[in-house]
């Protein structure tokens, strides 16, 4: 008889939604680059590390949307913390938009992708996708869309939150204390939540 697997979704959404946060403050204004420090460290030990966990959770589960989508923003926060931390020196400008433009794309097909799952998940791919592609025009020199990018980073987060808080009260009370907008699936194992 095969255990039942736990679901790494909230996990990997809170690490996703703390960093995230934090970053997204450092872009909306509220802090300045001193604080960058904290944000590499959680990057690293949460928003990097517990993402990634995730990812590998989900592959153990057969959910190939959550493997990619973990690995991948897990991926996302290392590559950022090692960058910020090591090689950012130098760097210009205009080849960071491109890097932010990257992760845009990618976060734009995995948003079509959130078509099959629940509202709360495509409100937050929606967000993150909006928030890569206004960062990347910040750094293609619209520097007052970085403020805005900030700002639409904070709503992301706050979505992320939601959606693992719900994931674990709903189990956890064995019904919908926070609503997500469930996606009714024509078969089952089309598709699932991350």
């Amino acid at each position: 008889m095969e255990a039942k697997l736990g679901n790494p979704g909230p996990l990997g959404l809170a690490g996703f939604a703390s960093t995230t946060w934090l970053l997204s403050m450092i872009n909306a204004g509220w802090y300045d680059a001193k604080s960058v420090g904290l944000v590499l460290a959680m990057a690293m030990a949460y928003g990097g590390t517990a993402q990634l966990v995730a990812g590998i959770l989900e592959f153990r589960r057969g959910n190939t949307f959550g493997t990619v989508a973990f690995f991948s923003y897990g991926a996302f926060w290392w590559s950022f913390a090692l960058f910020a931390h090591f090689f950012g020196a130098g760097v210009p400008d205009s080849f960071v938009g491109w890097y932010l433009f990257v992760w845009g794309v990618f976060t734009f097909y995995m948003w079509l992708g959130t078509f099959r799952a629940n509202m709360a998940l495509q409100l937050v791919f929606l967000a993150l996708w909006i928030t890569f592609v206004l960062l990347a025009l910040g750094a293609w020199g619209a520097t007052s869309l970085t403020v805005v990018g900030g700002y639409v980073g904070l709503i992301t987060a706050i979505l992320a939150f939601y959606l693992s808080a719900a994931e674990v009260l709903n189990e956890m009370y064995g019904r919908p204390v926070l609503p997500v907008g469930s996606f009714q699936r024509k078969s089952a194992g089309v598709a699932k939540s991350a």
